[in-house]
C-alpha cells in the first residue's frame, strides 16, 4: 500500500487551501481530491464533535487505514504523493501517529500571524452561518466550547499557539524533514514560495502554477440567502456536486464566493489585546524557527 511522501500539516487558515490547489497542478505531484482527511489526528477513533455544524468535519474524517491508503493508489511511480490536513499540527498525537506509519515523510508548516489566523477562523464559521456571537464573545466562550467537545475551528486562540504545537514534530522528525514558511511568504511572493516548496519535495522547481485563482477567500456573505446557498449544506450544492465535474465546479464556486463575501475589519482595540496575548508565544516561535516575526507585533 502506498502512503504519502509529504504532508501539509498546518496551520489551519494559513493558506493551506491555496497550497492544495497549487500543488495539485504540478504534474510530478499527486494529491487525493479530498483535502483534510484528518487521518493521523484520529486514526482508529470514533470522531464526534458537539458544536453547530461540526458533523461535517466528523463526516469527512477518515479513520480507517485501508481507506486512507486507497486515496493514494492513483499516484504514478514518477510522482510524489501527499495530502493537506492543517489540523494535524494542532493535535499532538498526530506527530506520533505519523512517525509510526511514515517516519520518512516530509512535513510542511505554513504559519500565519496568530491574531489574523484567529479572526479568519472566526469569519469562517460566521460565513457558514454557524457562529452567532461576536468575535470577542466567541473568544470568551472558547474554553467552554473546547470542554464541550466542539471541533477545532472554534478554538480561535488555542490554534494559534504554534511553538508548542510544532515541538513534538521537530523532536520526532528533525529539521531536515521539515519545511517551514510564513503565510506572508505565500502572499507576498507565491512563485518563490512554490519554487522553494517544489525543491523541498524534489520535483521540478521551474513549474509555474496558475496563480490567478486565490482560493478560499475569507469573509462574510453580502447576502444572507446567497450565502446560505454557497456555504452551507443544502440540496442545491449536493446536486451541483453530482452534476458538475470538480474541475469546472471549483473555480466557479471560488469566483462566486469572492464576489459574494466582504471581509470585516478587526476592532483595533481587540487587535492590540490579542497582540499582547500572543507576544510570549510569538517570541518563542521566533527562537524555534529562526525567523524575525516582529511585524506580527504591529497593532
Amino acid at each position: 500500500m502506498r502512503l504519502p511522501d509529504f504532508l501539509v500539516v498546518g496551520a489551519a487558515k494559513s493558506g493551506t487551501t491555496a497550497i492544495h490547489h497549487y500543488l495539485g497542478q504540478h504534474p510530478q505531484i499527486f494529491l487525493p481530491a479530498q483535502k483534510e482527511t484528518n487521518f493521523f489526528a484520529f486514526v482508529g477513533e470514533e470522531v464526534r464533535f458537539e458544536g453547530p455544524g461540526d458533523e461535517e468535519m466528523a463526516r469527512v474524517t477518515i479513520t480507517d487505514f485501508e481507506e486512507y491508503g486507497s486515496l493514494f493508489a492513483g499516484a504514478s511511480e514518477d510522482q510524489v504523493s501527499g495530502e493537506v490536513s492543517p489540523w494535524y499540527m494542532y493535535f499532538e498525537r498526530s506527530a506520533a501517529n505519523i512517525n509510526t506509519l511514515i517516519p520518512g515523510v516530509r512535513l510542511i508548516f505554513v504559519l500565519r500571524n496568530p491574531v489574523e489566523r484567529a479572526f479568519s477562523s472566526y469569519l469562517h464559521v460566521v460565513r457558514h452561518g454557524r457562529e452567532k456571537l461576536g468575535f470577542r464573545e466567541g473568544i470568551l466562550a472558547e474554553e467552554e466550547r473546547i470542554s464541550r467537545g466542539w471541533e477545532p475551528i472554534w478554538h480561535y486562540l488555542s490554534a494559534g499557539k504554534y511553538a508548542e504545537q510544532m515541538e513534538p514534530f521537530l523532536k520526532l522528525f528533525g529539521r531536515e524533514q521539515v519545511f517551514i514558511r510564513l503565510y506572508d511568504d505565500l502572499r507576498n511572493d507565491p512563485e518563490e514560495f512554490l519554487s522553494d516548496l517544489y525543491g523541498f519535495l524534489g520535483v521540478d522547481r521551474g513549474f509555474r502554477a496558475d496563480l490567478s485563482l486565490r482560493p478560499n477567500v475569507t469573509g462574510v456573505p453580502r447576502n444572507r440567502v446567497v450565502g446560505h446557498l454557497l456555504f452551507r449544506p443544502n440540496p442545491f450544492k449536493e446536486i451541483a456536486r453530482k452534476m458538475i465535474p470538480q474541475g469546472v465546479r471549483y473555480p466557479i464556486s471560488q469566483e462566486l464566493g469572492r464576489r459574494m463575501v466582504v471581509k470585516p475589519s478587526l476592532d483595533p482595540s481587540l487587535r492590540r489585546e490579542l497582540v499582547a496575548y500572543y507576544k510570549p508565544e510569538i517570541l518563542s516561535l521566533q527562537e524555534l524557527i529562526g525567523r524575525d516575526l516582529s511585524h506580527w507585533f504591529e497593532a
